[in-house]
């Protein structure tokens, strides 16, 4: 790997994988960074709404990862303390049938790594520290085998705990109060559901079980509840998180219960999601001089409106077309004042996108986790006020990159 680079992408993840591809689709090459010493292909599935599809084909991959999962044709929420059962929408833009499909992580990451050039992705790469060249302004960034390597532009994709976020400035991200349970079920001969999504709740203390089919043998599913003291203890143990999880769910419906029962252990992940507070992003910048944030690094949610992995492919177009007029192969010279009006306009386009999807995410998660009655009462009172047709944010069309 050169010690110089144009553009370098810090996290090879979803958003990072994403932005080095919208660069290269531009005739801009990056060089992404990664920690890990291959693809972190580990962990479930992605909701992938009819934005994120959107974001798919300008990326160029959406034909080709259409194939891994069936269509959800409709979504049910099922209150059990009631029996009342409620159709939730994914949104329907200018008269088109949504697109909803659960997507593997390992599925998604994969495709989108294939269409990279050679030498993109650099593996066991961690960015221990980063500062700027005091005779250039270009940041310099340190790695774990004590090399620096020069960048004219840095991405910062490295997740919730961001490095490059603390260098622009903006505070750790906290942890939701609620535990996330997700898995695969495999059924050899075929599972018994229809192309639909289940969301079952129970009463207070809640819980939500959530199934989605991902091909006619493998559904996709997961658990939440309140975190607890023994959550933590068990993470790392599939057996203890299959265990705890199906006394969770005693009071669900034997169809529920029985999917966790035959689960893939392996596939178990037990999480607490982090979030940042909406209005942090409300007036800050998303970047500082050549250094830029996306994905969860940026705007990192709970999983509540399952819009997460989308956000982060728009951010990757969006990027990538506004870093264009600045780093056009024309141009021999990276101008440093064009960098600074693309990454302006960057936030100028993200801005109100991402503190939407970040608030709407942020209401849900209160009327999970404990608060005052009072709290519960505001939190819905503004999701029905602002937020009422829930499919609306899967309308957004980030633009054609």
């Amino acid at each position: 790997m050169d010690q110089q680079s144009d553009v370098v992408i810090v996290g090879g993840g979803i958003c990072g994988v994403a932005c080095a591809l919208a660069l290269q689709r531009k005739g801009i090459r990056s060089v992404v960074l990664e920690r890990s010493d291959d693809l972190r292909v580990t962990g479930t599935s992605i909701i992938m709404a009819s934005n994120g599809w959107y974001a798919l084909e300008q990326l160029g991959v959406a034909s080709m990862l259409r194939h891994t999962a069936v269509l959800i044709e409709r979504a049910t929420r099922v209150n059990l303390a009631s029996g009342a059962r409620t159709p939730l929408t994914f949104g329907i833009a200018q008269g088109e049938k949504a697109e909803v499909r659960s997507l593997k992580r390992k599925d998604l990451l994969e495709v989108m790594a294939g269409q990279l050039f050679p030498n993109t992705i650099y593996f066991g790469r961690r960015v221990t520290s980063m500062e700027m060249d005091p005779d250039t302004l270009c940041p310099l960034l340190a790695l774990n085998d004590g090399t620096q390597l020069k960048a004219k532009i840095v991405i910062g994709c490295d997740g919730a705990n961001s490095l490059i976020g603390k260098h622009i400035g903006l505070k750790d991200s906290d942890m939701l109060p609620v535990t996330v349970v997700r898995g695969f079920t495999r059924y050899e001969d075929g599972h018994p559901f229809e192309n639909e999504m289940m969301v079952w709740n129970s009463p207070p203390p809640e819980i939500q079980v959530g199934r989605l089919p991902m091909t006619n043998k493998v559904v996709y599913w997961f658990v939440c509840w309140g975190v607890t003291s023994e959550d933590s203890a068990i993470a790392d143990n599939p057996k203890l998180i299959k265990e705890s999880t199906l006394r969770a769910v005693q009071s669900f419906p034997k169809e529920a219960q029985d999917m966790i029962k035959v689960c893939h252990e392996e596939s178990l992940h037990l999480g607490q999601p982090r979030y940042r507070r909406p209005w942090e992003l409300l007036r800050r910048n998303f970047h500082k001089g050549a250094v830029v944030l996306a994905g969860d690094a940026l705007h990192s949610m709970g999983p509540f409106i399952a819009q997460g992995g989308a956000a982060s492919l728009e951010d990757a177009v969006v990027l990538a077309r506004c870093l264009s007029v600045a780093l056009h192969k024309e141009k021999s010279f990276i101008s440093p004042t064009l960098v600074e009006k693309a990454l302006i306009q960057y936030g100028k386009e993200r801005r109100m996108r991402v503190v939407k999807l970040m608030t709407q995410s942020y209401l849900l998660a209160t009327l999970m986790w404990p608060s005052s009655r009072f709290m519960k009462i505001f939190a819905l009172i503004l999701l029905i006020v602002f937020f009422g047709r829930a499919g609306d944010q899967a309308n957004f069309k980030c633009g054609e990159l």
